[in-house]
């Protein structure tokens, strides 16, 4: 099984978004030095939390500071932008970096539907529903099947070819499960998101259709992982990831990570545990041999042959470490440049 790790660029209280971005730099370097299979980042907008907007912008420095690891998207907004121009993006990047890049797209805006307006060009109406056609169009680039005498054909000459990415999709729900296997694509549920996805996974493998970029079903599972020496530790730097996810849940703005003290504070004030999270959402925390255990279990309900972990800690140093621990208990293959 494949471990990885997918970052948001988590803003701590007290810290600047500036420094979230280092941090995504310093973290993936540490991932490709402790043997960490893909570094995937996020895109949020306008979010004071979670610094990266631009996955596309962020994925070159990653590969350029790293060796061994595939970098990509977890994944692009397609429904912000035009099919042919994320085409190109990754085909560039694809282009410097062979072998190492992935394009996971998602259908979600990653923002308030405020400023998924100020993101369109064309304010004057709502947007339409054309997910499938987007990624419909984005395919037949990447894999040169826009007929011949259609408008765009001579547009599917991407740049960086012959090399192009690994192609995701990415989802929390059933429609994307059902696209994925429609179009043979890989296929990422986002169980930190919503934990109810074994079914949709399991209905992607029944249903899977090959394509030209994939024979077989191939899925994979993201969690939320806290991993710590104690179990005890661990509670403790989940309260902050606790206290987020509350405030998410109730609609109430949190500006940045709380740290463990503002955490545990606030669950004081409000009479709850502070390991409580909302209906819906799953956390794995704890130290490394039960964490371990959890994934496996998990992977094995999504019926999953990767892992990515993504970690909402306040301290930077303590997310460091909790990536070093999952290293070492699943026995990944450090010693990387």
């Amino acid at each position: 099984m494949k471990i990885s790790v997918l970052d948001q660029a988590p803003v701590s209280e007290g810290t600047s978004s500036a420094q979230a971005l280092r941090n995504v730099l310093e973290l993936a370097q540490l991932a490709d030095r402790l043997g960490f299979y893909r570094y995937w980042v996020a895109e949020h907008h306008g979010s004071s939390s979670l610094a990266c907007t631009a996955p596309e912008v962020l994925i070159g420095p990653i590969a350029a500071a790293t060796r061994r690891l595939r970098v990509g998207s977890g994944g692009v907004m397609l429904p912000h932008y035009s099919p042919l121009k994320v085409a190109e993006s990754f085909g560039m990047l694809s282009g410097l970096y062979p072998g190492r890049i992935d394009l996971g797209l998602g259908r979600a805006p990653g923002s308030d539907s405020l400023t998924a307006s100020a993101l369109q060009r064309d304010r004057r109406q709502r947007m339409p529903d054309d997910f499938f056609d987007q990624l419909n169009e984005l395919l037949a680039y990447q894999w040169d099947r826009v007929p011949a005498d259609h408008p765009f054909a001579r547009l599917a000459d991407l740049p960086g070819r012959p090399e192009s990415p690994q192609t995701w999709l990415l989802g929390s729900s059933a429609q994307s499960g059902i696209w994925a296997a429609q179009l043979g694509l890989p296929y990422m549920f986002a169980d930190f998101i919503q934990a109810a996805g074994e079914g949709v996974c399991a209905d992607y493998h029944r249903d899977f259709t090959p394509s030209d970029a994939l024979a077989e079903p191939h899925s994979g599972v993201a969690v939320q992982v806290i991993c710590a020496d104690t179990d005890e530790e661990a509670r403790l730097l989940a309260s902050s990831y606790a206290m987020r996810l509350i405030h998410m849940h109730t609609g109430r703005r949190l500006d940045k990570i709380p740290s463990v003290e503002t955490a545990l504070r606030f669950f004081e004030q409000h009479g709850m545990a502070s390991d409580r999270l909302p209906p819906g959402r799953r956390a794995i925390i704890g130290s490394p041999q039960r964490v371990r255990e959890e994934i496996e279990a998990v992977a094995a309900a999504y019926q999953a042959s990767e892992v990515m972990a993504v970690s909402i800690i306040y301290d930077h140093r303590a997310r460091l470490r909790s990536y070093e621990l999952l290293a070492g208990v699943f026995g990944l293959d450090a010693g990387g440049a």
